[in-house]
């Protein structure tokens, strides 16, 4: 896809930090990091969310990103890997990729509740509803 950034720094087009790559996925460093080592990891093949890749492609990003854990670990302590899964996930790029952000304390990003706000207080049949639905 010509207009995908991540397609066109795979064809080579774009210049990137490659930090490892597979046959299947790229690895490569955050053009805007949110942390020193924020890297990237995508399928090579333009795939826009998660349930578009292969079997085969989503065990080879996860994959790359367990091997590559332990190397964003070493820049600040511990790294947060995430996914936005969608536009209104806060997707920017229609493109699968996976965040690995290094984090470490006093780092300022705060617990997982300063990310999304603070947890909701649902009624037993509020979840058991919802639990039904994820289950189908």
């Amino acid at each position: 896809m010509s207009s995908c950034v991540f397609c066109r720094i795979v064809s080579g087009e774009i210049p990137a930090r490659m930090v490892s790559e597979t046959g299947l996925s790229l690895a490569f460093m955050d053009a805007f990091p949110l942390a020193r080592g924020h890297t990237l990891i995508i399928p090579r093949e333009h795939r826009e969310r998660i349930q578009d890749m292969t079997s085969q492609e989503t065990a080879d990003v996860f994959g790359l990103a367990a091997r590559l854990a332990p190397r964003t670990d070493s820049l600040a302590g511990s790294t947060l890997l995430a996914v936005h899964n969608g536009r209104e996930a806060g997707q920017e790029v229609p493109h699968v990729h996976v965040h690995l952000v290094p984090r470490g304390e006093g780092d300022g990003a705060g617990p997982i509740h300063s990310m999304f706000g603070p947890a909701l207080n649902l009624a037993d049949a509020d979840l058991d509803g919802i639990h039904r639905t994820l289950r189908a």
